[in-house]
């Protein structure tokens, strides 16, 4: 059975996300200073469960798909690469600035756009078409080349160094594949239930790699204004962010939902310019203008009708 999209509130939901995700590179960067990777990520997925639990609860008092064991499977295998995203986009951001990172994450739409198309021949239609093509194809080249020219802050090396440039390739492939396996949970569930599991299951899985790894009492060191900029964080690039994106992706698909966030690196740049004081070289500045060439591009593509029983495969 087919369904029309609803254009109007996949673009609302999915610019919002666009603004809201300007951010977390920023507050991560800040973050860093007080929490190490696996402490920050725990706590801040503990408290976007707490935010999201609320709804949750209003919405299963309402009827709807129950939460049970088979609603948990179906939300883990997303989580596994979610976890370890979450953890490398972290440790990244000791190799590079909060705007350089932001625009290299924008290199998952071509990862989004291969595995969309091995997973959801409604996807293949959008993927297909010239301006996607070009405009993932440019938004690679702009990512790589941004951080490519990003000097190496440790040496006198010109280049950022190869363990930073593979830690934030796997942030990024694993975004891209949890961008594709969260389709499923989000359609069948809905976005407020399958983020709910999603943060519930993620935050199980940190815990003992918190233990193991971190510093599980570092709340109690960072300080009052630190835990309020984790917590901030987590309600809004979090538990906010993700509802909405999961809109968008039920609205106006995988492959179009990764490719408007290409748009997220000017404001995070700009911020992190201000805040600080971040700058980039004119190699990288010409990279940029690649990358946001490629997001206009894509932009371009309009999404058609989806299937619900696709969305089951």
């Amino acid at each position: 059975m087919l369904r029309k999209a609803d254009l109007s509130k996949g673009y609302a939901a999915v610019f919002a996300t666009v603004l809201i995700w300007s951010l977390p590179s920023l507050f991560m960067y800040y973050l860093n200073r007080f929490y190490d990777p696996w402490a920050q990520n725990f706590y801040r997925y503990s408290v976007a469960c707490i935010a999201i639990a609320p709804l949750v609860l209003y919405q299963m008092r309402g009827g709807g798909p129950k939460i049970d064991m088979r609603a948990i499977r179906l939300c883990l295998l997303p989580c596994l690469p979610n976890v370890i995203h979450q953890v490398t986009q972290v440790m990244a951001l000791f190799y590079m600035g909060p705007g350089v990172y932001a625009i290299f994450t924008r290199a998952s739409v071509i990862f989004t756009a291969l595995l969309a198309l091995a997973f959801f021949p409604e996807e293949r239609s959008i993927i297909r078409q010239w301006q996607f093509q070009l405009g993932t194809l440019l938004g690679l080249v702009g990512a790589f080349g941004v951080i490519w020219f990003q000097a190496n802050a440790q040496s006198s090396e010109r280049h950022i160094a190869l363990p930073g440039l593979f830690i934030a390739f796997t942030a990024t492939f694993c975004w891209a594949l949890y961008g594709v396996l969260i389709k499923r949970p989000s359609a069948e569930l809905g976005p407020i239930r399958s983020f709910g599991l999603i943060s519930f299951i993620t935050s199980t899985l940190l815990f003992p790699l918190t233990l193991a790894f971190g510093r599980i009492d570092t709340p109690i060191h960072a300080g009052a204004q630190a835990n309020l900029v984790l917590i901030i964080s987590a309600v809004t690039c979090i538990t906010l962010a993700h509802v909405l994106y999961y809109v968008a992706i039920h609205e106006i698909g995988v492959a179009l939902a990764q490719a408007l966030q290409l748009l997220c690196p000017a404001t995070a740049m700009a911020l992190s310019a201000w805040i600080f004081h971040e700058r980039l070289t004119h190699a990288q500045l010409w990279s940029a203008a690649v990358l946001l060439l490629g997001a206009f591009l894509a932009m371009r593509v309009k999404p058609v009708a989806t299937s619900e029983a696709a969305e089951n495969i």
